[in-house]
C-alpha cells in the first residue's frame, strides 16, 4: 500500500487510540510488523500544546518514517495551522479525526460529530490539504448514526479535497463499539473512490483481517483493541497474508521479556511516576493471556516505582510461569 510518496512495508496499520497509543507502543507495534502507526490525536488549537500530554503526543523521537500525526479540531483555519506545525515538526502524514466517538469530543462538534455537517468537513478537508506539502489522510465512520449513514458521501467529498487515504472505523458514533463493525458500508466506501482505503473495527486474527480485506476490497486494515497486550498480533496477521500459514504464538519467555521493554521503556518515557501508572493498564492487557495472570495484574497495580514494577514482572515469571527453555527474544526496537 502507498500514502503519497510512502510505500508502506506491508497492509497493517496501528489505529490511533488516546491514552493507548503513544510512542512506546507506536515502536513495539511496528516492532512486531506493522507496517504504518498514527499517533495518538492531537488538539489542533496551540493554546492547549503546553501540557505535558500535548507534548508528549508530540514527541516522536527515533520513529521510523513516515510519522503520522492525528489532528482533531472543528475550525478549518487552525487546523490547517496545525498541521503546518506538526509538518515543520517532522510529520510526513497529516491525518484528520473525523471517527472519534468521545462524548467530549463531539460535544465540541469535532470527531465524528463532523459527519453531520459535510459542508464543514469540506471547509476543513480543503484547508488542510491546501496548507501542507505533505499527504493528508482521514479517519471516518459510517455516520452519525444509522439512520444517518453518509460514509459514501463523505469518502467522495474527501477525495475531491485531495485526501491520499481514507480509514473507515465500521461503525456509526451512536454504536460507540458494541455490535459488530458492518463491512459492507466499508466495502462501498472503497467500490465509490479511487484511493487507498484502510478497514478498521473487530480485527482480531488472522483469520479475520484476511476475511476483512478479501470482503471489503479494502487496501489494508487497522487494527486497535485486538493489539492490546498482543503487540505480536501484527507479526501473526503479516505471516499469514504472506505465507497463508500460521505463525506459532510468542513463548513464555518472549512474552516476558516484551513486557518487560515495553514497562521500561514506558517509564523511560513519562518518567518514573506517571510511566508506572501508564504501565498498570498495559500489564493488565498482557495478563489476560496469561496463566495466572491475574496475580500479576494485581501485583503490579500496587506498586509505584519502576524497579519495582521490573522486579514483580521478573518474579512472576521465574515463580509463577516457570518458562522451560529460552525462545529467541524480538528485538525491541522498530523496524526501518
Amino acid at each position: 500500500m502507498q500514502i503519497g510518496p510512502h510505500k508502506l512495508r506491508n497492509q497493517l496499520a496501528v489505529a490511533p487510540m488516546a491514552g493507548v497509543s503513544d510512542r512506546p507502543f507506536r515502536q513495539l507495534c511496528r516492532a512486531f510488523g506493522a507496517g504504518y502507526a498514527v499517533s495518538e490525536m492531537l488538539a489542533s488549537d496551540q493554546r492547549l500544546w503546553n501540557s505535558d500530554k500535548s507534548r508528549r503526543r508530540r514527541d516522536h523521537d527515533g520513529e521510523a518514517d513516515p510519522v503520522s500525526v492525528q489532528i482533531v479540531g472543528t475550525d478549518p483555519a487552525i487546523m490547517a495551522e496545525a498541521a503546518r506545525l506538526n509538518v515543520g515538526h517532522g510529520a510526513r502524514i497529516i491525518d484528520i479525526n473525523m471517527g472519534c466517538p468521545a462524548k467530549k469530543v463531539c460535544n465540541v462538534a469535532a470527531g465524528s460529530a463532523l459527519m453531520r455537517d459535510e459542508t464543514l468537513v469540506a471547509r476543513i478537508l480543503d484547508a488542510v490539504v491546501a496548507a501542507v506539502d505533505v499527504p493528508v489522510t482521514l479517519k471516518i465512520r459510517t455516520g452519525w448514526d444509522r439512520e444517518q449513514r453518509n460514509a459514501v458521501a463523505i469518502a467522495k467529498l474527501a477525495e475531491r479535497s485531495g485526501i491520499r487515504a481514507l480509514t473507515v472505523h465500521g461503525r456509526t458514533r451512536a454504536d460507540l463499539f458494541s455490535g459488530a463493525a458492518e463491512y459492507a458500508t466499508i466495502a462501498a466506501v472503497k467500490a465509490s473512490v479511487g484511493i487507498p482505503v484502510i478497514a478498521n473495527g473487530d480485527i482480531d486474527s488472522p483469520e479475520k483481517a484476511c476475511h476483512v480485506l478479501a470482503i471489503t476490497g479494502a487496501d489494508a486494515v487497522m487494527i486497535g483493541r485486538a493489539a492490546h497486550g498482543r503487540p505480536w498480533i501484527f507479526r501473526e496477521i503479516d505471516h499469514f497474508l504472506t505465507h497463508g500459514q500460521y505463525l506459532a504464538g510468542p513463548s513464555l519467555f518472549e512474552q516476558r521479556d516484551v513486557i518487560l521493554a515495553h514497562v521500561r521503556a514506558l517509564h523511560a518515557f513519562y518518567g518514573e511516576a506517571v510511566g508506572a501508572r501508564v504501565a498498570r493498564k498495559h500489564v493488565g492487557w498482557y495478563a489476560r493471556s496469561l496463566p495466572g495472570g491475574e496475580l500479576l495484574r494485581r501485583r503490579v497495580n500496587e506498586l509505584d516505582t519502576a524497579a519495582d514494577q521490573v522486579s514483580a514482572i521478573d518474579a512472576f515469571f521465574a515463580h509463577e510461569q516457570r518458562p522451560a527453555a529460552p525462545a529467541t527474544p524480538t528485538p525491541y526496537r522498530e523496524a526501518a
